[in-house]
C-alpha cells in the first residue's frame, strides 16, 4: 500500500527536512500549516499545501481541520513535527480512522517520557542519573520547598513545554534563578507554575543529545551532533552544527529508558554532561528535532526510515558519516549579534574570527534550507527574512 502523508508545521525546518526526505522517494507528501504558504509547502516534494486552525488556539478545531483534510485527500500516515500538534492528535487519536498511521506509542508511554516529573522518577528507577530534584504540583508547594533551599542558582522546571487543555495550548519555558528572591518572583510571574514542576539543582556541563528510533521498544538506530555556531551565540538554536560520534555512556542511558517504556517512533533525548563525565537526564522530546537535516545528510534518514518502521517494511543498514549543516539566515542574524555586541562581551578578534567564520563554512558543509536541488523553500524564506527586516 503507498500512503499519502500528512507533515505538519509546514514553517518548521525540521517539516522541511522531513518532506524532502519522504517526497524524494516519491511518495506523495502533503503539508500543513495554520496558513496556506509555509517552508516546508514551497519544496517541490510538497504535492499539496493545506490550512488548519491553530492548534494553540483552538485544539479541538485543529483536530477536526485534520479530520477533514484526511478524508478529501485520503490520508493515511500522519507525521506532527512540534509538541503542540503532537499532543493534540495524541490526546484525539481515538477518533482517527483504523487506516491512519500515528507514528508513536500508546498515549500513556508518551506520558511517561514526556511528563518530566514522571520521567525523573522513573530515571532514578533505572540509575540513570538526574540532578537533585524536588517536585512540586503548585506554587504553594514550591514556595514551601524555597523556604528550605539555600543553594543558587536553581532551575524551576516545569512537566511540560506545552501544556494542553480543553480550549488552548500554554506554552511554558525553564527558569535558572540565581538566588531564592527570583525564584520567589519567577512563581509569582509566570501562569504556568500554577501546573505541576521541579525545582532542581543547577548543573555545570555542556548540553548534549541522542537522537534515536525504536521500533516497538527495540532500537533502529542513534545519532549524535556537535553544535559550532548559535543564534544567539551565548547559547540558543544551532546555526552550524557537525554529526559527532556517540557518547556511548549516554546511549547506554537513553536506551535504557526507552526500552523499558516499550518506545516507538523517534525521540530526543537531552543531557547535561559534567567535566568529570557524568550525563544528567534533562529531558526526552517525543518528536523531531531542530537539526534533522544533519541527520539525513549524514546518513540517518529518520524520516524514511520511521516511515519504513511504522509500515512494516525492511530496514536497511544505517552508518553515518561526517558532515557540517549550515542555516544561512540564521548564521547572518548570529553574525549581525556578534557585530553589534560591546567590545566587553566580545573581543575584536572574536569579532574578526566570526566574520571570517561566516565565510568560510567548511569541509562537507551542506546548506539547511538553500539548496540548488529545491530553491523554493530558501526563496520563501528569504522573503520572510527581508519583510521582517523592514517591519
Amino acid at each position: 500500500m503507498e500512503h499519502r502523508i500528512l507533515v505538519f508545521d509546514g514553517n518548521q525546518r525540521a517539516s522541511l527536512a522531513a518532506v524532502r526526505s519522504l517526497g524524494s522517494k516519491s511518495l506523495w507528501v502533503a503539508v500543513g500549516e495554520t496558513k496556506i504558504d509555509s517552508l516546508a509547502g514551497s519544496s517541490r516534494f510538497c504535492s499539496r499545501q493545506i490550512m488548519y486552525s491553530d492548534p494553540f488556539q483552538s485544539p479541538r478545531d485543529f483536530f477536526d481541520d485534520t479530520l477533514l483534510q484526511i478524508e478529501n485527500l485520503g490520508i493515511t500516515f500522519l507525521l506532527p513535527i512540534t509538541e503542540a500538534t503532537t499532543y493534540v492528535l495524541l490526546k484525539y487519536r481515538a477518533e482517527l480512522p483504523e487506516t491512519v498511521i500515528l507514528p508513536f506509542p500508546d498515549t500513556s508511554i508518551v506520558e511517561k517520557v514526556a511528563n518530566k516529573n514522571e520521567l525523573f522518577s522513573l530515571a532514578l528507577a533505572q540509575g540513570v542519573p538526574v540532578p537533585e530534584t524536588i517536585v512540586c504540583h503548585n506554587i504553594q508547594e514550591g514556595r514551601k520547598a524555597l523556604e528550605l533551599h539555600d543553594s543558587f542558582p536553581l532551575v524551576l522546571k516545569p512537566y511540560k513545554s506545552k501544556i494542553l487543555l480543553d480550549q488552548t495550548i500554554v506554552s511554558t519555558q525553564v527558569i535558572i534563578a540565581k538566588s531564592k528572591d527570583e525564584a520567589i518572583t519567577a512563581l509569582a510571574t509566570h501562569e504556568f507554575f500554577d501546573f505541576p514542576f521541579t525545582l532542581q539543582t543547577y548543573v555545570k556541563g555542556q548540553g548534549q543529545g541522542i537522537f534515536a528510533l525504536f521500533d516497538r521498544g527495540r532500537p533502529v538506530c542513534f545519532f549524535a551532533h556537535r553544535r559550532i555556531r548559535e543564534k544567539p551565540p551565548g547559547g540558543g538554536v544551532s546555526v552550524l552544527s557537525e554529526s559527532a560520534p556517540i557518547d556511548e555512556k549516554l546511549k547506554i542511558s537513553a536506551e535504557k529508558l526507552l526500552r523499558h517504556v516499550q518506545w516507538h517512533g523517534v525521540a530526543m533525548v537531552e543531557f547535561r554532561v559534567t567535566d568529570d563525565g557524568i550525563g544528567y537526564l534533562m529531558e526526552i522530546n517525543p518528536r523531531f528535532w531542530g537539526s534533522l537535516q544533519l541527520a539525513i545528510d549524514s546518513g540517518v534518514d529518520f524520516p524514511w526510515l520511521l516511515y519504513l518502521v511504522s509500515t512494516g517494511q525492511e530496514i536497511p543498514a544505517v552508518r553515518w558519516h561526517h558532515r557540517r549543516l549550515r542555516w544561512l539566515l540564521g548564521d547572518l542574524d548570529r553574525l549581525y549579534l556578534v557585530l553589534q555586541a560591546p567590545l566587553s562581551t566580545y573581543s575584536l578578534k572574536e569579532k574578526i574570527f566570526d566574520t571570517l567564520r561566516f565565510f568560510v563554512p567548511g569541509f562537507h558543509t551542506r546548506h539547511e534550507v538553500n539548496r540548488w536541488e529545491d530553491p523554493g523553500p530558501f526563496w520563501f524564506e528569504l522573503k520572510q527574512y527581508l519583510r521582517a527586516i523592514k517591519d
